[in-house]
């Protein structure tokens, strides 16, 4: 085996490596999305049996960030990878985290359904309103998965768009709720913990516009970071 094979066979296991580590990453995407779905679900139909099940599930998506976090470590030890190689590694460690703290919001959401349970003091309007942001939520973090896995900027740039529409419909089910406290204060207590599930789910939202902003990361090398979404769309434009 001459020099040029040994050269074009650690290159093929680094591309190996790099690819099972992003599909990991979306292993761990796949858990928290399910986890989302769950525990919007056994919120507005007082499952708390369910409830409890994500509240207690979450340790698989937190072990699945350690053995990500450990594998790009031993990546970078062994590679020393350079420029987008570099970049998707970064990208994928600031992922999983994102990706872990969504996790962690669906486990709140969880415990709220597991100590709700079949309780409804709220009217349905509010429950359809929720369920309703906590879908808009899923469905932006598995675009926001997608645009990932398929290096997509442009998909990028559509979801990151979306997050102020979550914005809008959380504060417009927080002057609801607001008002069915005014109105029966029975509720109270139980309305605020609609609030927190509801803050919980626009956190959700928040996250998956992040991965968007590594997305650009990873593949055009721009930090969006703290940005507007027009400063962000101008700098996508700027760099194609």
């Amino acid at each position: 085996m001459d020099k040029s094979d040994i050269t074009h066979h650690i290159s093929q296991q680094f591309n190996e490596e790099l690819e099972g580590v992003r599909n990991m990453v979306l292993t761990m995407g796949g858990l928290v999305e399910k986890a989302i779905g769950d525990a919007i679900e056994a919120l507005v139909t007082g499952n708390s049996e369910l409830g409890d099940t994500v509240a207690t599930s979450d340790y698989k998506i937190n072990s699945l960030e350690v053995e990500i976090d450990e594998e790009c470590a031993q990546i970078i030890a062994r590679r020393q990878p350079a420029a987008s190689d570099l970049r998707l590694i970064v990208a994928i460690i600031k992922t999983i985290t994102d990706l872990e703290r969504m996790g962690d919001e669906a486990e709140k959401i969880g415990r709220i359904a597991a100590n709700l349970g079949e309780e409804n003091t709220v009217n349905s309007s509010s429950y359809s309103a929720i369920r309703h942001l906590g879908e808009h939520a899923r469905a932006m973090l598995h675009d926001a998965l997608d645009a990932y896995a398929r290096f997509d900027v442009d998909a990028a740039l559509k979801v990151a768009r979306q997050d102020a529409g979550i914005d809008q419909e959380y504060e417009g089910l927080i002057r609801q709720l607001i008002t069915v406290m005014m109105e029966d204060p029975r509720c109270i207590r139980h309305v605020i913990d609609i609030m927190w599930a509801a803050r919980a789910i626009e956190r959700i939202g928040d996250h998956a516009r992040n991965i968007c902003e590594y997305v650009v990361f990873m593949v055009l090398g721009k930090d969006v970071r703290h940005t507007t979404f027009e400063q962000m769309e101008a700098e996508v434009k700027s760099a194609t």
